[in-house]
């Protein structure tokens, strides 16, 4: 930065006002050559404060552009254009040098050699053909002109084609081309140098070659010749040393360097190892070099010795230098070389011992020392170091500026590091003299210290950010002639850490793979997401799909294998996670079946795996097929493990074996191998009896025996069976029969379901197998004869029936008894009269039961019931139908219920009657509670459940349950308040209480007639503002929320009470006890008998709680 180097300042472009010398900022190369077809640019630019003006001289003169009409200076610039179009360029060769000057003193450029280019044409020679022994070295010339610069050298033949190099002929560095031994094959008329310029090219042709034969000599050295040779190099030039020997057979060529080791990394070998290249050289690349020509005839060497020179370079050169007045400084200028060089200074371009006194300046050891300097006294200075290979022109101004104190880091910059991270913070500045900067952060000075670094540039350093270094900070430039600040704000934020790592991916061919790659990170970055695969770019391919947080591959292959890389990268940072993926399949088929330690009844197979394609693999499977008996089918014989190659076969007699081996890994198992080659076996007599020998009874006259053998077991050619069969514990020969190419026969004329022995042995040419064993079975079977008898039902209850008979004699089974049949079925219900009898149900009780239960029955019907026997042909006959009777159950569920509102404080429950009565309907049952679910911000709602059951004699149904809610809310209470004192209102109340009074005597009378209630539904009613009870209709109160219905509570004895202010319905009924009739509505008569005192007595002082509150009404 600035800071420090007022120099840089200038250099940078900050200080664009503050006066500056010239400084040399482009120029051509020192060595220039020029294309003589093309105008001549010679580069020359400068800058400074005010800018500089130019000129040139040439060859040491002063170089008047003005007066030649063919140069032209480019505005603003030192450059030249010369125009050579129509004249001759070497009329402008010469030693150019460009000054560069204003008011505060002359800069130089190097001194530009300007050279044409040159072609000259090849000297006329006489071609003569060369006729040389066969074995024997030559060289052939090229000589190509002397060109600027020089050509570049091929040999080629007639067609312009490259002529073959190698070890026995090559090209030297010179352009000739050596032969280490001349062959027939050498003989041509068509060897031609090929010399190509820069701007022209121009070709040779040299002699012919004719050969005769010669004798095998040991190597001699054609180029360098001798046994020593020097080479001098430029320190950082390339050197080329080269050996061309001669020798047949062909020599080899090696290098060494005496006394060390041939540079590492610079050097390599060229030409068929004849050319040793090193680049850049060093001092340390001086010394002998040693090269080694070897054929089997003996070896020869020669020594090189290297020196380096160095043209000049710099240690040091010369810096620009601002300095403030009274300030002091010094210029210095360092170089080195081979030989040492010589240094020389000049100011503006005049040598120093020319230029005018000036007492703030003296030389010492080469350098400029300046003290008390004064205004005024800027310049440029020069430094020459020259020696006998170059030298090097250094230009550095001293610039004498008195300038207030300028911070160039913009205004109110904001720096953003990550958490934990270095942050450096800038404050580069200007000023002469030069300014001394303080840091401030939140108004509090900082010192150089643990926690910040103030650097010598004056950046400060936090090298551990944190978010509480976060924040303002100032730095303050002052010198002797004023102050100026800058603020700048550090932003600390969270790193981008990807959360998860991708994990090792291990996925079958085909399949997709996907890697997941979520990160957290600072909220104000945007972390972009790049995937890479074995630190490439992902492939050109549709199959790779890269989502918002994850990359898919799908159709995974092969080639997808290897190491994905996420890289989440922010402005600020990047984190990156990495995982392989591998793709496994199903291995390779083995391969190379070989059968070996061949016996009679064994064999070793031997194989190849193959590849496992990256899961290993667990087992072989080896399969056989026999081409003789089951041509084409494969068979599996045995397994072995994964890190076997070799199994031990057993094997049969008298088969063609064929085997091929499968491997298996996790993924699968691999496709077959190659067959083996085929296998054969002697035949044998059988060693095994047929298997699975049986005897099935399949009419109730004969019987059939059933057997296997495969071809495997025949051991021999003619496989027969022998089959023998004979009646248990009969006195009775055997009867036999031989067969082929059957597995079973039939035996007619049997008794019915007898028990016979049977036997089944194999027998082939070669003899009988061994003998069997004896299986027993039976004769075919017949259907029962008898029925069951005393069969009895004994009713339990009304689902459930038992059963019982006695048992039918076996010997009237004619089988083997498997157990018996009951059918039973539904006639009618005893309740009413069903359309037609239900399909007969069968239950089958096995073996020798002979009783049972009947489930499922339907309560109050008649059902009708018989048995029968079976065994394995079929059902006996039938016994006599049995009619019995289900007693009465509990009755189904009613069918439905439904609860409505009447109005705003009355509901209305309606049902409908069991689908089953299963007896005679007695009533209903009908509680309900208020629910525990009350309305929001209803005032006067209250939601009831129902609960509803059909009674028999012998109990209540299933229950079935509904809800209902009476309504009034706050806007109705609030709206009747309000009207409560209208007048209109008060006539419409009295209206309406009349017409209800009216109402009320009529039903009195009506029911004093004995008139009955005619309604379908049971009705439950709300009404508190009537003194006496409606006709059909319970009183039921619901002024407060979550209470019981008034009137309706439960006491402790279960029956149903009534307030002392309420009628019940029953004390002004004529026909006994209140009922319910079948359809679910309620009988309109009842009882008269109050039974108030026994109420009285009962009842409970207290209202119960809603979850007390049952109510029961029967």
């Amino acid at each position: 930065m600035c800071v420090g180097n007022r120099d840089a300042c200038l250099h940078a472009g900050f200080c664009a006002s503050v006066p500056q010398p010239p400084t040399i900022t482009h120029q051509s190369p020192k060595d220039y050559i020029i294309d003589p077809r093309e105008n001549i640019i010679i580069h020359c630019e400068a800058k400074g404060k005010p800018h500089p003006s130019f000129s040139w001289t040439r060859n040491g003169i002063h170089f008047d552009v003005e007066k030649d009409s063919k140069v032209i200076l480019k505005p603003n610039s030192g450059t030249l254009v010369i125009d050579i179009s129509g004249e001759k360029a070497e009329a402008y060769e010469g030693v150019y040098q460009c000054i560069a000057r204003n008011e505060h003193g002359s800069a130089l450029s190097n001194n530009i050699v300007i050279r044409q280019s040159r072609s000259p044409l090849w000297s006329k020679e006489k071609i003569e053909p060369i006729t040389v022994q066969r074995g024997m070295s030559l060289v052939l010339q090229c000589r190509p002109p002397a060109g600027l610069p020089p050509p570049i050298i091929f040999w080629m033949d007639n067609n312009f084609q490259r002529l073959p190099q190698n070890s026995r002929v090559s090209q030297a560095l010179n352009g000739d081309l050596y032969f280490s031994n001349v062959l027939m094959d050498d003989n041509r008329n068509d060897y031609i140098c090929y010399a190509r310029f820069p701007h022209t090219q121009t070709i040779q042709q040299k002699q012919p070659i004719t050969s005769a034969a010669t004798n095998r000599r040991a190597p001699t050295f054609m180029q360098p010749p001798g046994m020593h040779s020097t080479s001098m190099v430029l320190k950082g030039d390339a050197l080329q040393l080269e050996c061309i020997a001669d020798g047949l057979p062909t020599p080899d060529i090696s290098w060494s360097k005496v006394n060390g080791d041939l540079p590492s990394g610079r050097f390599s070998f060229h030409s068929f190892q004849k050319t040793l290249k090193i680049t850049e050289v060093t001092e340390a690349d001086g010394g002998d070099y040693r090269c080694l020509a070897k054929n089997r005839l003996g070896s020869n060497h020669h020594i090189i010795t290297v020196v380096v020179r160095a043209a000049p370079f710099w240690i040091s050169a010369p810096q620009n230098l601002i300095l403030a007045p009274k300030e002091s400084g010094m210029l210095t200028c360092r170089a080195d070389g081979n030989p040492k060089p010589t240094v020389t200074w000049s100011v503006n371009g005049i040598p120093i011992e020319n230029s005018h006194k000036d007492p703030s300046r003296k030389i010492e050891n080469g350098n400029i020392i300046l003290s008390d300097v004064q205004t005024g006294s800027s310049a440029v200075y020069q430094c020459n170091a020259s020696n006998e290979y170059g030298y090097l022109l250094g230009n550095a101004f001293v610039s004498i500026l008195a300038e207030p104190p300028r911070v160039l880091t913009p205004p109110n910059h904001v720096y953003s590091v990550i958490t934990n991270s270095r942050a450096l913070l800038d404050c580069a500045s200007f000023g002469s003299p030069l300014p001394k900067i303080t840091w401030f952060k939140d108004g509090q000075s900082i010192v150089d210290g643990d926690l910040y670094i103030i650097h010598k540039n004056n950046t400060l350093e936090i090298n551990v950010a944190r978010p509480v270094n976060s924040g303002k900070y100032t730095c303050i430039a002052s010198n002797s002639l004023g102050n100026k600040e800058n603020h700048i704000y550090l932003e600390v934020k969270e790193p981008t850490r990807i959360l998860r790592q991708l994990g090792y991916k291990v996925v079958q061919r085909n399949s997709m793979a996907v890697f997941e790659c979520k990160v957290k990170h600072d909220p104000t970055l945007f972390p972009s997401m790049i995937w890479l695969k074995d630190n490439m770019e992902l492939p050109d391919d549709s199959r790779f799909e890269v989502g918002s947080d994850s990359l898919t591959i799908h159709d995974v292959g092969e080639d997808d294998e290897g190491n994905y890389t996420c890289i989440r990268n922010t402005t600020l940072d990047q984190d990156s996670a990495s995982a392989m993926l591998t793709v496994v399949e199903q291995p390779d088929p083995p391969t190379d079946l070989e059968l070996t330690d061949q016996r009679e009844h064994s064999v070793q197979l031997t194989w190849t795996p193959g590849d496992e394609n990256n899961s290993p693999i667990q087992l072989f499977l080896i399969q056989y097929e026999d081409s003789l008996h089951e041509p084409g089918v494969w068979v599996n014989m045995t397994e072995v493990s994964g890190t076997s190659t070799t199994a031990h076969l057993e094997l049969s007699p008298y088969v063609y074996y064929s085997f091929r081996v499968l491997a298996l890994n996790e993924v699968g198992l691999s496709e077959p191998s190659a067959p083996s080659r085929q296998y054969r076996t002697n035949p044998a007599q059988p060693e095994v009896s047929p298997s699975e020998v049986e005897v099935i009874g399949t009419s109730p006259d004969s019987m059939t025996i059933t057997w296997r053998l495969t071809g495997l077991e025949s051991n021999g050619p003619g496989l027969q069976y022998k089959v023998s069969w004979r009646q248990e514990d009969v006195d009775q020969q055997w009867t036999s029969l031989t067969l082929a190419n059957v597995s079973l026969y039939v035996v007619t004329g049997t008794p019915t379901f007898t028990p016979y022995e049977v036997t089944v042995q194999a027998v082939n040419d070669y003899g009988p197998g061994p003998r069997p064993e004896v299986v027993l079975g039976y004769s075919g079977e017949d259907l029962p004869t008898v029925a069951p008898e005393n069969v009895k039902v004994s009713v339990q209850n009304g689902t459930v029936a038992e059963v019982s008979w006695d048992a039918v004699p076996l010997s009237t089974v004619q089988g083997r008894l498997n157990g018996y049949k009951v059918s039973y079925w539904k006639m009618r219900s005893l309740h009413k009269q069903d359309p037609e009898p239900e399909k007969p149900q069968e239950l089958i009780f096995h073996g020798n039961e002979t009783e049972g239960l009947l489930f499922g029955l339907h309560p109050y019907s008649q059902y009708t019931l018989n048995i029968r026997a079976f065994n394995g042909k079929g059902d006996g006959p039938t016994s006599s139908n049995q009619i019995f009777e289900t007693p009465e159950g509990v009755p189904g569920p009613p069918a439905d219920l439904k609860v409505q509102n009447l109005n705003l404080d009355s509901l209305v429950v309606k049902w409908v009657p069991p689908v089953e009565y299963n007896g005679h309907l007695t009533g209903y049952l009908l509680k309900y509670q208020p629910s525990n679910i009350t309305l929001d911000n209803l005032k006067h709602s209250t939601r009831y459940k129902f609960y509803l059951n059909a009674k028999t004699i012998k109990g209540s149904g299933p229950t079935v349950t509904e809800e209902g809610v009476t309504i009034m809310d706050e806007a109705m209470t609030s709206k009747q308040v309000d009207i409560a004192t209208q007048g209109w209102f008060i006539g419409l109340m009295c209206a309406i209480a009349l017409l209800i009074l009216v109402l009320l005597i009529v039903c009195f009378i009506k029911r004093n007639k004995g008139g009955k209630y005619p309604g379908k539904w049971f009705k439950l009613c709300y009404c508190n503002i009537l003194p006496l009870p409606l006709v059909s209709t319970l009183y039921i109160s619901d002024t407060e929320d979550h209470k019981p219905l008034k009137g309706s509570r439960t006491p402790s004895n279960g029956t149903v009470k009534k307030d002392d202010s309420d009628d019940s319905l029953v004390d002004y009924g004529e026909g006994g006890d209140g009922q319910f009739n079948e359809d679910g509505s309620f009988i309109g008569q009842y009882s008269g008998k109050k039974e108030k005192d026994t109420a009285e007595g009962n009842e409970s002082s207290e209202a119960p709680s809603p979850v007390n509150a049952m109510n029961s009404f029967v």
